[in-house]
C-alpha cells in the first residue's frame, strides 16, 4: 500500500494572506508544503453581485485527513466562506509521498485509509 498524498486548494485576496496561511499550515504540520500561485483571476457571484477579482491560489500538499486541514484553514482564512477543495493523488512518487507524510503529521505507509 502506498503512502497517501492529498492536494487541496484554496484562494485568498492578497499575497500577504496567502503567505500567512501557507506558513501556518506548514508550521502546524497540517501540510508538508504549500505552493502559492499568483495571481489568478476569479469570476464569481457573491451575495448577488458579480465579482472579477485577483486572488492567490494555495496548493496544499498533505497526508492529513481533509476535514482536519479544512478546520485549520477555516480558523485562519479571511473569507466568510473559504474555498476548500481536496483531491487524493491517484499517483505520487513514493519518496515524495513519504516526505509529505513526515511533514504533515507523520502518517506512514498503510496507516491511513481515507
Amino acid at each position: 500500500m502506498s503512502t497517501p498524498v492529498t492536494l487541496a486548494l484554496t484562494t485568498v485576496g492578497s499575497e500577504e494572506d496567502a503567505a500567512r496561511i501557507a506558513r501556518h499550515l506548514v508550521e502546524t504540520r497540517a501540510a508538508a508544503c504549500v505552493s502559492i500561485v499568483s495571481p489568478v483571476r476569479s469570476f464569481y457571484v457573491w451575495k448577488g453581485e458579480f465579482q472579477d477579482e485577483r486572488e492567490w491560489l494555495l496548493l496544499i500538499k498533505t497526508s492529513r485527513p481533509a476535514g482536519e486541514v479544512r478546520d485549520l484553514l477555516r480558523a485562519v482564512h479571511p473569507y466568510e466562506v473559504p474555498e476548500f477543495l481536496s483531491f487524493p493523488a491517484s499517483f505520487a512518487d513514493e519518496a515524495y509521498a513519504r516526505w509529505v507524510a513526515e511533514g504533515s503529521g507523520g502518517f506512514g505507509v498503510g496507516e491511513r485509509t481515507d
